[in-house]
C-alpha cells in the first residue's frame, strides 16, 4: 500500500498509520506495528519508507536512499544478515546519535526504499536507468515534504547516483552526503544545484577499483571522493568496508550527524 504524497502535507500532524498487508509471498516481511510508515509495498522486491521522529514538527529531515541490492526483505535485517547494511537500521543508529549530540532535536530520519535498485554486480548496477527512475521518484517524495524544513540527501553507494541525479531539481536540499560512492552522474559538486556535498570514501571501500567512466547510461562518472570533483571530504576513522559508514562509533557517523544539525531550517 503506498500513501499518495499528495495527501503527506495534509497528514504529517498525525501518527501515520501502519496498515498490515497480506504478504504474496511466504518470506515477504509485514509492516511492523508501532512504525511509521509511509510507504509499504510488498510486490516485486518491494518499497519501504520508514520515518523515525516527527514529521509534523520537524525542522530538519535527512532522507537516506540505500543502494544495489536492498530489497524490502532486506530492510529491516541487512543484506546477507548483515545488520548495518539494513536501511531501517542504519537511520535508528544516525536518529539515535541526533538526539544524543542534540537532545530534543526537531529532526527526523526517513529511511527511503522508494525504487527498486538494481540486484548485485550486475549491467544494471553499472548503468544509471534504475538510478534515473529513482531520482524522478526522490525528487517527487522531497517535493511531497513540508516546505518549512531543510533536507539533507545522504546516498550510499549506488543511491548516491540517485541523489546525483535528483540534486538539480531539489533546490529544497541543502546537503547531499555521498558515502562509498561509485560517481554522481555528474563531473563536479558544482553540478548538483547548489547544494553543499559532501563525501566519504573509506580506505578498505571496494567500490575505489570501479572505473570512473561515463559513456551514455553505462558508467558512473567521476567519483565525488575525486578532489576534481569539489565535495567536501569527510573523515572515515573507523569505517570498515562498503557498509560501515553510519555504524556507532565512526567518524562518518559523527560528521553526518553534524551536517543535518546544522542545516538551516525554513525554507529555501
Amino acid at each position: 500500500m503506498r500513501i499518495p504524497l499528495a495527501l503527506l502535507t495534509l497528514t504529517l500532524a498525525l501518527p501515520v498509520p501502519v496498515t498490515r498487508l497480506s504478504p504474496e509471498v511466504a518470506d515477504v516481511p509485514r509492516s511492523p506495528a508501532g512504525r511509521q510508515f509511509l510507504t509499504f509495498d510488498p510486490r516485486g522486491d518491494g518499497l519501504a519508507v520508514e520515518v523515525l521522529g516527527d514529521l509534523g514538527t520537524a525542522d530538519r529531515i535527512a532522507v537516506l536512499v540505500p543502494g544495489v541490492d536492498t530489497t524490502l526483505r532486506n530492510f529491516d535485517r541487512g543484506l546477507g544478515g548483515v545488520a548495518r547494511r539494513a536501511p531501517a537500521v542504519q537511520a535508528r543508529v544516525l536518529h539515535a546519535r541526533l538526539q544524543s549530540l542534540e537532545p530534543g532535536a526537531r529532526v527526523a530520519v526517513i529511511a527511503w526504499l522508494g525504487y527498486d535498485p538494481p540486484e548485485g554486480l550486475s549491467l544494471e548496477a553499472a548503468r544509471d536507468v534504475r538510478a534515473r527512475a529513482g531520482a524522478a521518484a526522490l525528487t517527487t517524495f522531497v517535493r511531497g515534504l513540508p516546505a518549512r524544513v531543510r533536507v539533507t540527501v545522504i546516498g550510499h553507494s549506488y543511491g548516491a547516483l540517485v541523489a546525483g541525479l535528483a540534486a538539480s531539481r531539489l533546490p529544497r536540499v541543502a546537503d547531499i552526503v555521498a558515502l562509498g560512492a561509485p560517481g554522481m552522474g555528474v563531473d563536479s559538486a558544482a553540478d548538483l544545484g547548489g547544494a553543499r556535498v559532501w563525501s566519504a570514501l573509506a580506505p578498505a571501500d571496494w567500490i575505489r577499483r570501479v572505473p570512473q567512466l561515463r559513456l551514455l547510461h553505462l558508467g558512473h562518472g567521476r567519483r565525488p571522493s575525486a578532489p576534481a570533483f569539489g565535495a567536501v571530504a569527510l573523515p572515515t576513522d573507523g569505517v570498515t568496508g562498503h557498509d560501515g559508514y553510519l555504524c556507532p562509533g565512526t567518524a562518518t557517523l559523527d560528521a553526518v550527524a553534524s551536517i543535518v544539525l546544522t542545516t538551516s531550517a525554513g525554507a529555501a
